[in-house]
């Protein structure tokens, strides 16, 4: 019975892992990116190594790195980390339904380390429908290659970063990788909307305001548009079923 368990666990973590493996190519580039950022902001290897296990979240980290390295205030770079990331908190709400029954309450805990865009949107699309695995198992085997991955394409990045004349800057790199992960996500008028409220926000109060506080205001400004349009479509939405 035990023995069953556990090859029912590989099974599950090798099942999540195999769901998200056509995305790995995508995230190699992207850990190379975040690592050598690291070192470009003057930082080092283990800097590189702490932020990749501990932050765990690629935009919010390049993003915290580069204004590190501009010389915004710790708590800058901490508060739009949070912000970037505050999507997070929605993917916690819909997926601990379904993480929850399966948990103990110190695991509901651990279960939120784990959590990244991939991995959520494979539990949810594929993984909670599947009665031939669990669906924890199934979650964190698809966050640990994911992880795996991440972690070394940000060490071989660091490294690679120290090696890189200074006259090669990879500061372009950054605005490259965000609106690599921007434009695939635009699939809206309103997610359109938002993007250009944001950019032009950031354009006029980045330079500015003081500190990098102008990119915190600019993501402020472009989530409550974003709301208030989601807001007028479903009163449009309430007038047309009436």
């Amino acid at each position: 019975m035990v023995e069953d368990r556990v090859n029912r666990t590989g099974r599950s973590m090798l099942a999540g892992a195999k769901d998200v493996s056509p995305i790995i190519l995508g995230i190699i580039p992207f850990g190379l990116v975040a690592g050598a950022a690291v070192i470009e902001a003057g930082l080092g290897l283990p800097e590189a190594i702490g932020m990749s296990l501990f932050v765990n979240a690629g935009a919010s980290q390049i993003a915290a790195t580069a204004l590190f390295a501009e010389g915004a205030p710790l708590w800058v770079a901490i508060g739009t980390a949070l912000v970037i990331n505050a999507r997070m908190l929605i993917y916690s709400a819909s997926l601990a339904p379904i993480l929850a029954p399966k948990a103990t309450r110190r695991g509901k805990i651990l279960l939120g380390h784990p959590l990244v865009d991939q991995a959520y949107a494979a539990t949810m699309t594929q993984g909670r429908f599947r009665d031939d695995i669990d669906v924890v198992p199934y979650y964190v085997g698809s966050w640990a290659i994911l992880a795996s991955v991440w972690q070394i394409a940000n060490i071989v990045g660091a490294l690679a970063g120290s090696f890189v004349p200074p006259a090669w800057s990879l500061d372009f790199t950054v605005p490259l990788v965000f609106l690599a992960m921007l434009v695939p996500a635009l699939k809206t008028h309103t997610d359109v909307e938002v993007a250009l409220i944001t950019a032009f926000a950031a354009a006029l109060l980045v330079p500015v305001l003081p500190m990098q506080t102008g990119l915190l205001v600019a993501i402020v400004a472009g989530m409550a548009w974003g709301a208030m349009r989601h807001h007028d479509t479903e009163l449009a939405q309430e007038g047309e079923a009436g």
